[in-house]
């Protein structure tokens, strides 16, 4: 995409203060559907970094700070109302950064991000703390109770996949509860924060309550981020092994993190499934946003008498997906994010072959013509063969891949479901509700689904264990991260 009237790539500046800043160097953004350049992003250097962590303190300490909890649930309604008489170039926005389709870009991304909002308003409108009434033996009395206080100045991190999805339901939360923030998008997805930075001026949000900046982790605005003293905590969602990093960043201030990192996740299917219900369960969970979701499940574990007819359905379901250009309304799966991630998925798929692996749909790059083959598409994949001891059933591979591997009884599926360092979700597929809660139960995961995926209420708990995170997210659990409760205690 180039400026139509200079002719020159699209240029994405960091948003200070309410205004746009160039930083110290440009990098290209190419679109992975067919490599073409979109924009040219203006990285932050730590000058730019301490400007907007500055410009957040500032208004922080100004009129943002002093606003009531009706007044910020107001704004965070007129910021939903905004989104969506927007809707339509934050689509364009999304699409373009990402290749993924329209249609899942319009039901998905865009339609969530205005859902955030209005949830978190409805939450800090609601929320209330303890109080009590003390009394002690010498008959002194008096109340105890709790306020609220924001967190601060919050670096909220965000990935590539979901990108407005995923800001946006770590903005709403930190806006709900009074806090400034800084905002580094994925240096691959850089245009939907810059929009909606606009956006929320445009629906009356004080300038410097949301700053962003643009680059990448290490040695760039990232790091700059994290290590910066004026910074009250970090929400991060992504990599593990980014996180691990993040956390190393900010020790040396105790800053408190909350992170929503990677995972392995399984489904279980019994013999007594649904199986037609389970097998459209499996390709949605499997291979939706080109299996880049975090909760995208990589392991399939099924029960031997219908292990063959779970394969040869999931196997048909993967030939029916149609790889093409986001506009297309026939079009269902689209690129991975970028060449670099594309070669990384492709080791796993030659560690699976190396490995005994029998391929039963995919397994390598297809053939689009149309001007595609210059994009950063894949097959949707899917193989038997391996076991849990195998490195690609093990490691992350966030590409839309998975392995069947069969079991005999209840107990044999949930230790192989459970034998793993990540734990971020898991799905049950029984007929039997009795076994459906007694196996979800069991999980060692953040959010265990019955006879669903992706089926969420913005109220509930999100987050993982293990390697999968820290923290939750949703409801009156994300307040308890963006906020510090302060007692006050009044002798009666």
């Amino acid at each position: 995409m180039t400026d139509p009237i200079a002719g020159k790539p699209r240029q994405l500046r960091n948003f200070i203060g309410g205004e746009q800043v160039d930083g110290v160097r440009g990098f290209d953004k190419s679109n992975p559907v067919d490599g073409s350049l979109i924009a040219e992003v203006h990285e932050a250097g730590p000058v730019e970094v301490d400007r907007a962590v500055t410009a957040a303190r500032a208004a922080l300490d100004g009129p943002w700070g002093r606003m009531t909890v009706n007044e910020r649930a107001t704004i965070l309604r007129r910021i939903a109302d905004t989104i969506e008489r927007r809707f339509d170039d934050l689509v364009v926005a999304e699409v373009g950064d990402t290749g993924k389709p329209e249609a899942l870009a319009r039901e998905l991304d865009v339609a969530r991000a205005a859902a955030n909002f209005r949830a978190f308003a409805d939450v800090i409108a609601a929320a209330g703390l303890d109080s009590y009434l003390t009394e002690l033996p010498d008959g002194r009395r008096a109340l105890n109770y709790a306020v609220r206080q924001p967190l601060g100045v919050v670096a909220v991190i965000v990935p590539w996949n979901l990108p407005l999805l995923l800001l946006t339901w770590k903005l709403a939360p930190a806006l709900a509860a009074g806090n400034t923030v800084v905002v580094k998008p994925s240096e691959e997805t850089p245009s939907s924060a810059t929009l909606l930075a606009e956006l929320l001026l445009e629906a009356g949000l004080p300038p410097g309550v949301v700053n962003v900046v643009h680059g990448f982790g290490q040695d760039s605005a990232g790091e700059s981020l994290t290590r910066h003293p004026g910074i009250d905590g970090v929400t991060f969602t992504g990599e593990t092994s980014t996180g691990s990093a993040i956390m190393r960043a900010v020790s040396p201030l105790v800053r408190p993190v909350s992170f929503e990192l990677g995972g392995k996740n399984a489904a279980v299917v019994f013999a007594d499934a649904d199986l037609d219900a389970a097998i459209a369960g499996l390709a949605r969970s499997t291979y939706l946003n080109t299996g880049q979701v975090c909760l995208c499940t990589e392991r399939i574990y099924v029960e031997r008498p219908i292990f063959d007819d779970v394969a040869a359905g999931l196997a048909e379901a993967a030939s029916r997906l149609r790889l093409g250009r986001p506009a297309n309304p026939a079009t269902t799966t689209g690129p991975l994010i970028s060449q670099k991630h594309r070669e990384k998925v492709l080791s796993y798929f030659e560690l699976a072959r190396e490995g005994g692996a029998t391929v039963l749909a995919g397994g390598g790059i297809p053939s689009l013509g149309d001007g595609l083959d210059t994009g950063s598409w894949i097959e949707p994949t899917l193989w038997t063969g391996l076991d849990n001891l195998h490195r690609t059933v093990r490691e992350e591979i966030f590409g839309p891949v998975a392995a069947l591997i069969p079991f005999d009884s209840e107990e044999e599926a949930i230790a192989l479901a459970n034998d793993t360092d990540y734990g971020l979700a898991a799905v049950t597929w029984t007929s039997d509700l009795t076994r459906g809660h007694r196996v979800a139960q069991r999980m060692r995961v953040g959010m265990s689904w019955v006879n669903s995926w992706y089926l969420r209420d913005l109220r509930s708990p999100f987050g993982g264990v293990g390697l999968s995170g820290i923290g939750r997210e949703g409801g009156n659990h994300s307040l308890e991260f963006y906020t510090e409760a302060t007692n006050v205690c009044v002798q009666l």
